[in-house]
């Protein structure tokens, strides 16, 4: 059977595009010579790809670098303002929409309450905020490349929400009904995955090969990231950590089981055992705490115990280098962490705590947004790369 020349030709021109693109990405500054260096490209096949990125808009020249004698190098960077991504954190009682550039930068926000939880309504807020984030973006060679979004349930691999126990959802075609709405790619995750996500590639996970993070908003959520590669089990459902057994004949969750660590770890236990103190919400919560009231940083502490006896399980089993606390409870880290630090101490093997550290998220709340972001930066640069 005999090859044909130039299907081979196009696609070891696609291949070294795209070598030559992720060393932009990652080296930036840097010159032709050195994309050749780097890449063992030879520098006349390295020349005429850089031109094709430049004419594509994603590559940009900034001027001369340093010479190491001879004529100085002219520099080049990846053109982030090329096109912009939406993400978006969709919370239980919230949703949490970003712009950003290609590079991950934040260009415009949005936050609104949620206050009904019908599919219908939710969407229909959910695609508002959408299109106000798109409005917001300036004008680009590529536009908007896709939407992500991260949401608190179990996402099928279509990025159909099978089951969102907190909001009481049962197979919500969410990618479709957006991507027919926009005409848009859009990436649906569970919000746990979005956000270890987001701290791996923008926050206190960076470099880090073996983390979980644990997502403590209204329920808990995890993501799981192994030998830096996002975890999702033989099903794609992995991470639903919050569901734990702790209490062997406890309260009974809206997932049907008994006990599971979400109903004593989370923003909602706290604000359940906070209405005998008269306050409503995590803000008034953090303000008073704030301001030295005792009665609650010790209700903040308690909560802090059960949130370490469930990352005492994580660890024994996982034994990561860090467990990253993210989502809205992590505002409360000033109370929260010497509670949960001593839990762990008192509940982990030894050799799995010698060297495990515990992080508070670096992005704080914005964690999962900014991972949904990325879902749709990521699905983008496949696409340009293929």
């Amino acid at each position: 059977m005999k090859l044909r020349p130039t299907g081979d030709l196009a696609l070891i021109k696609k291949i070294n595009t795209s070598i030559v693109l992720e060393s932009v990405l990652k080296h930036a500054p840097l010159s032709r010579a050195q994309i050749s260096e780097l890449t063992g490209l030879n520098k006349a096949t390295v020349s005429s790809l850089v031109q094709d990125l430049i004419d594509s808009h994603l590559v940009l020249e900034i001027g001369p670098g340093q010479s190491s004698g001879g004529r100085k190098p002219v520099m080049l960077l990846f053109n982030g303002t090329a096109g912009y991504a939406v993400g978006i954190d969709l919370g239980v009682n919230y949703i949490r929409g970003l712009l950003v550039d290609l590079e991950g930068n934040v260009i415009a926000e949005h936050q609104r309450g949620l206050k009904r939880h019908d599919a219908e309504f939710a969407i229909e807020q959910l695609a508002e905020c959408i299109e106000g984030l798109m409005d917001a973006a300036p004008e680009s060679p590529y536009g908007i490349v896709g939407i992500g979004v991260g949401v608190p349930g179990i996402v099928d691999d279509k990025g159909t929400i099978l089951f969102a126990p907190n909001l009481k959802w049962r197979q919500i075609e969410l990618q479709q009904r957006l991507e027919e709405r926009f005409g848009l790619p859009v990436t649906i995750d569970n919000e746990a995955n979005a956000g270890a996500q987001g701290e791996q590639k923008y926050g206190a996970g960076r470099g880090i090969p073996n983390q979980i993070y644990v997502s403590v908003g209204i329920g808990i959520g995890t993501g799981i990231i192994l030998n830096k590669e996002l975890y999702k089990g033989a099903s794609g459902f992995s991470g639903e950590l919050g569901h734990l057994s702790i209490e062997y004949d406890g309260k009974p969750c809206s997932c049907g089981n008994l006990g599971c660590w979400e109903l004593y770890a989370s923003e909602n236990a706290l604000l359940e055992r906070a209405v005998l103190l008269g306050f409503d919400s995590l803000e008034e919560l953090l303000a008073s705490a704030e301001n030295g009231d005792e009665r609650v940083r010790e209700l903040i502490r308690s909560i802090g115990d059960f949130l370490g006896a469930g990352i005492a399980n994580i660890v024994n089993v996982f034994n990561p280098n860090v467990v990253i606390i993210g989502n809205r409870m992590s505002r409360a880290a000033e109370w929260l962490e010497p509670a949960v630090q001593a839990a762990v101490d008192r509940r982990t093997l030894p050799y799995h705590r010698e060297r495990m550290r515990i992080l508070f998220a670096e992005l704080q709340d914005q964690s999962a947004v900014r991972g949904a972001a990325y879902y749709a930066i990521s699905k983008f640069f496949l696409k340009i790369k293929s």
